[in-house]
């Protein structure tokens, strides 16, 4: 059992925070909430609503039977029970002492339910697949340290990257995870080290049949399930690109408010990305089109049957994924965007800091140049705040300056510890 970023987010949103009464924990079927609500939260009384037989049960009770019975409680699959969420909130208002972790494996819960019912009174945390300092934890009793990129943008982001990754002791092991992570992704189960290389791609396909006969049956309780596979499986060709609904409409033969129906599923179950794209600069000619990648890359690549080597396409979005997961467990106020002019120049992940930015390109090349950074040179000139420094992230093992403010750095060095 990896230890998690978001533990002691958790214990400490509890015990501190006025919010804390209520935690609301979401994200993605197999991502480990359950697991990290039970051992984070050892003295809550677990219930789970997955039963349809003890379900009525619970629902029927009322707020001070809440109170008596189960004061302090983990509620999972709550999204299976939504009217027991008005019990909670007639709990929460009536009772100063009742806490509540509430567990569900979509944002739906969160869009029809909390938004409606427990506004201002719940604390949202989303749990997202292992990142890879997660990863490279030793068991559940481990901290999980931030890894050097996240420290960087903690620190201001405003200074180069020095050093020999080969040197460190630890750089193996990064290595070494983050290409089981680009293989298999990075869900809990195929992270763990208990399955073999087949018994991994079977849970992948497992869960991609799961993923279709639950979470989407909850989303949209869809009759047919042939359209959103097709659909499904052409953006998984599609990902790391611009998005285009009338070629996905094309490719999986569906219309295009279907094709834009089907890919609010997927962002509402956690398993795509919607990359915004910048274009506050209202007098530069700029891609208005958000730019689409899978969240996890054994997920993307078990839809299609692919073991080989990555594409260009596919290790972009395995290294925005990665950063996008770090970025939301360390809880730092940037945003994430991509930029694309409309005479082709593009920057592969624009991330906005309060003092400026920092563009990053993603290269699966094993030996970064200065050709590569061209994208990252004057956009002085486009954005609306300072550049406080470019990375070209690739596979080359060394981290090279291009530039005054430029600098390439190896991918597993960068996002590991």
């Amino acid at each position: 059992m990896r230890c998690r970023s978001l533990l002691s987010q958790l214990r400490s949103l509890a015990t501190t925070s006025s919010l804390g009464r209520i935690i609301v924990l979401t994200g993605a079927r197999q991502t480990g909430k359950t697991t990290l609500a039970q051992r984070g939260f050892p003295e809550y009384v677990y219930l789970s609503l997955e039963d349809p037989v003890t379900r009525p049960e619970y629902s029927a009770l009322s707020a001070a039977q809440w109170r008596a019975g189960y004061p302090v409680a983990i509620l999972d699959e709550v999204q299976k029970a939504p009217s027991l969420i008005e019990s909670v909130k007639a709990a929460y208002d009536a009772w100063p002492e009742v806490r509540y972790l509430l567990l569900g494996s979509s944002q739906i819960l969160l869009l029809e339910r909390v938004r409606e019912s427990l506004a201002g009174r719940a604390a949202l945390v989303e749990l997202y697949p292992l990142t890879l300092p997660e990863m490279l934890t030793e068991g559940w009793r481990n901290p999980v340290p931030e890894s050097r990129f996240i420290t960087w943008l903690r620190n201001g982001a405003g200074t180069a990257f020095t050093g020999i990754p080969r040197a460190e002791t630890s750089h193996a092991r990064s290595e070494l995870a983050f290409r089981q992570y680009l293989q298999f992704g990075a869900m809990p189960a195929v992270a763990a080290g208990e399955l073999n290389e087949p018994e991994r791609y079977d849970w992948l396909s497992a869960y991609v049949r799961t993923y279709l006969q639950r979470d989407l049956r909850d989303l949209a309780n869809l009759r047919d399930l042939t359209p959103f596979i097709r659909a499904q499986k052409s953006l998984a060709s599609l990902t790391g690109q611009l998005l285009n609904i009338s070629e996905l409409s094309r490719l999986a033969g569906i219309t295009a408010p279907t094709a834009k129906r089907f890919i609010q599923y997927l962002d509402l179950s956690y398993q795509v990305i919607l990359l915004e794209p910048w274009f506050r600069n209202l007098g530069k000619r700029l891609v208005k089109a958000s730019k689409l990648h899978f969240l996890d890359p054994g997920i993307q690549r078990s839809l299609l049957q692919r073991r080989g080597e990555l594409t260009g396409a596919e290790y972009e979005s395995a290294v925005v994924a990665e950063i996008f997961k770090q970025l939301k467990n360390s809880r730092l106020p940037v945003n994430c965007y991509h930029l694309r002019t409309a005479d082709g120049r593009e920057v592969d992940l624009l991330l906005e800091l309060e003092t400026g930015f920092v563009p990053i390109e993603i290269k699966q090349t094993a030996r970064a140049s200065a050709s590569a950074t061209r994208h990252l040179k004057r956009l002085e000139d486009i954005l609306d705040k300072p550049v406080l420094h470019a990375l070209l992230v690739s596979n080359d093992p060394q981290i090279r300056s291009l530039g005054d403010t430029i600098t390439a750095v190896p991918a597993p060095w960068l996002l590991a510890f």
